[in-house]
């Protein structure tokens, strides 16, 4: 029951109850809320309130919206380790989760100087450029912007687009193994772009890392920026 009386606003107290069902196990991780209709006829208030209630919720991590499908309690922050073997479908098939890949966009281009730097390419030479976004059991955990130097990985948009492996492309285009030379890692909050991709609220905080991985020659096969949800990762580096 709603106290009108305590000095704590509607949306607040609902929010409060509906965050002490999930602490609780009432809601699960993965589990999708009532409706607004449903959460509003519970409380006796309008969607307005509801949905300030839910944003709340939103904003502090605790539940995602997803655009068509509903609102769905977070889930367990997936440990996710960085060192030089990093592998984003082993490390979410080793947390008994469902890995999954997307191709967003792929176009060739003349590599940046910061690309050609990090690919030790001449500033200019053709690069195919790979946006893509990662999942975890159908969960929004990163997307990337990636650079892989040509003609060597032309291949790597058509295998990656089939496989969702970036592992698999790679091996496609005769790369079986590959290690990571060089990681960065910095911070961020969610824009506009951030929170399509990863179903986040604009202004929550993201972690940004660069990297570079090399083929067994030491050679540099692949540059990326990725932004990761805060919220949906544990990060770890080591060896």
């Amino acid at each position: 029951m709603l106290a009108r009386g305590r000095g704590v606003t509607v949306w607040r107290q609902i929010a409060e109850a509906i965050e002490a069902e999930i602490a609780g196990g009432g809601l699960p991780p993965g589990a999708r809320l009532p409706t607004e209709a449903a959460l509003s006829l519970r409380f006796g208030v309008n969607r307005h309130t509801v949905r300030q209630a839910v944003k709340s919720l939103v904003d502090k991590g605790l539940v995602r919206v997803a655009q068509g499908s509903g609102t769905y309690v977070e889930a367990k922050p997936l440990a996710y380790p960085i060192g030089a073997r990093t592998r984003f479908s082993e490390i979410v098939v080793g947390q008994a989760r469902d890995p999954a890949g997307k191709v967003i966009s792929h176009r060739e281009a003349g590599a940046s100087v910061e690309i050609a730097e990090a690919l030790d390419l001449p500033p200019g030479s053709l690069v195919v450029m790979i946006e893509s976004a990662h999942f975890a059991d159908g969960v929004p955990i990163s997307w990337s912007t990636a650079a892989f130097p040509l003609p060597r990985f032309a291949r790597v948009p058509e295998v990656y687009g089939a496989t969702g492996s970036i592992t698999a492309a790679l091996a496609a285009c005769g790369v079986p193994d590959y290690r990571r030379a060089v990681t960065r890692i910095g911070a961020a909050v969610a824009d506009r772009t951030d929170a399509g991709r990863l179903e986040v609220a604009e202004g929550r905080p993201v972690l940004v890392i660069e990297s570079v991985n090399v083929d067994r020659d030491g050679v540099p096969i692949q540059w990326a920026r990725s932004h990761f949800s805060a919220d949906r990762v544990r990060l770890t580096v080591g060896g």
